[in-house]
């Protein structure tokens, strides 16, 4: 896990996880209680300066006593049947990792529709078949080998405010325009006016969110905005 500031709902994800062997957080500078509550938890901390998602993920996970690892954010939970299903599952098949479904929580309501419920993401995986890229944001794991599916889930309890959430909605956009610039993309005036409407249409619509009231409705809103931002921050850059 990699931490900053990250207090919130941290003392929960900790203690859904202390069926774990050991639990590695390393953090890049808290100035909260998260150390203290580490410190509770019995894990092992250790202090890195923040170079992008992927890189200090990666990071984490060679500091790990075992080659099998579950990387977990700090706000999300796992569930007793996620754990149980690990428990059950890993050892025992070919697979050298797992997509984990995680369900999204946002302004304290479980998203059951849209793309946020149960999206996979692969979080548990030996790492002697691979690691995190070194993308700043967005990051994913690089693994050489059959990967299966679990069925439960984490709860992922993403932003406790809506000035939470543009709080990380600045850094992201900045982290993710940086990332397109390192890769030569051009932030066209197309992508900037045009979609905002697309997105939205897609998240609210065709993807049913809907049907998940009022938290749905701005959920989709943002992430409308959140690609417009990004290649805002990108023509600023590269006229700059």
């Amino acid at each position: 896990m990699i931490t900053f500031n990250s207090e919130r709902v941290l003392p929960d994800v900790l203690q859904a996880l202390a069926w774990c062997d050991e639990i590695v957080i390393v953090d890049s500078g808290s100035t909260d209680c998260t150390l203290g509550i580490a410190g509770r938890f019995g894990c092992r901390v250790i202090h890195r300066a923040f170079d992008g998602f992927g890189a200090q993920k990666g990071f984490a996970v060679t500091q790990a006593s075992h080659d099998w690892v579950l990387v977990v954010d700090a706000d999300e939970i796992v569930t007793p049947e996620l754990r149980d299903e690990m428990r059950q599952r890993v050892g025992r098949e070919k697979a050298v990792g797992y997509a984990v479904p995680i369900s999204l929580v946002f302004l304290n309501k479980l998203m059951r529709y849209g793309g946020e419920y149960k999206m996979p993401h692969l979080r548990l995986f030996n790492r002697q078949y691979g690691n995190y890229n070194t993308n700043r944001v967005h990051e994913d794991v690089v693994l050489n080998g059959p990967v299966a599916r679990l069925q439960n889930h984490m709860l992922h309890h993403s932003y406790g405010s809506l000035h939470e959430y543009f709080e990380k909605f600045n850094r992201y956009t900045t982290a993710g325009a940086r990332d397109l610039a390192s890769r030569q993309k051009k932030g066209s005036l197309v992508q900037v006016v045009f979609r905002l409407p697309i997105t939205f249409f897609k998240e609210y619509i065709l993807k049913l969110n809907l049907l998940n009231g009022y938290p749905g409705f701005l959920w989709s809103l943002f992430s409308a905005m959140y690609p417009v931002v990004k290649y805002a921050k990108l023509r600023e850059m590269q006229k700059g």
